[in-house]
């Protein structure tokens, strides 16, 4: 893996920063009123060091009193890292992966929870585990469906009517083959035929 770039993924100030970026754009103030619990100066040093290495890209400046306000986004090829960055990957670098994944999933789903009014019914809110048996045509074939199936949802810009919702999907093969008992699937509430817009 380019060690720049596993440096910019795995940092995890760095990682909330992509995270809270993805999907809109975020000025500097924006951010920092989001993620208050990392200083304002160690937040802005972040910031321009992913902009430098090409991760963040501004598409607005405009002038503030004294100062430039600038606006960023992600660049077309989003938080994603190549088929070469992966060939290169040693297990710990997966592991360092997935754990800010797992993470920064948490962090938002402690702040909906913090934000109080929480209403599992009324926000759709749900997250399951269950195993799978697909041969790799199958497999294929399901990447195929969810791709069809979400990528209209990504192309969505912000709007009034819209609200800002987390998706987070992960899958590995699970070695053992085991199927997990019914006491073990985790689920918020059971799966609603609109719930696919999460």
């Amino acid at each position: 893996m380019n060690q720049a770039k596993e440096n910019l993924l795995l940092h995890p100030v760095r990682l909330r920063i992509l995270l809270a970026v993805a999907g809109r754009q975020a000025t500097t103030q924006q951010l920092a009123n989001e993620l208050t619990d990392i200083p304002q100066a160690s937040l802005y040093r972040n910031i321009n060091t992913l902009a430098a290495a090409g991760m963040l890209v501004v598409v607005n400046e405009r002038r503030v009193r004294n100062t430039i306000e600038k606006t960023y986004a992600l660049p077309d090829q989003g938080l994603s890292l190549s088929l070469e960055d992966l060939k290169k990957a040693q297990p710990g670098d997966y592991i360092r992966l997935f754990t800010q994944y797992l993470g920064n999933l948490l962090g938002y789903y402690v702040r909906y929870i913090q934000q109080g009014q929480v209403d599992f019914t009324r926000d759709h809110v749900s997250f399951q585990m269950f195993p799978l048996y697909l041969s790799e045509a199958e497999t294929q074939e399901m990447g195929r469906a969810l791709n069809a199936v979400l990528l209209p949802y990504l192309k969505n810009e912000p709007a009034p009517e819209r609200r800002r919702s987390i998706f987070g999907l992960m899958t590995f093969p699970d070695e053992v083959g085991a199927p997990l008992p019914a006491t073990t699937q985790t689920s918020a509430t059971p799966a609603a035929p609109d719930d696919s817009e999460k």
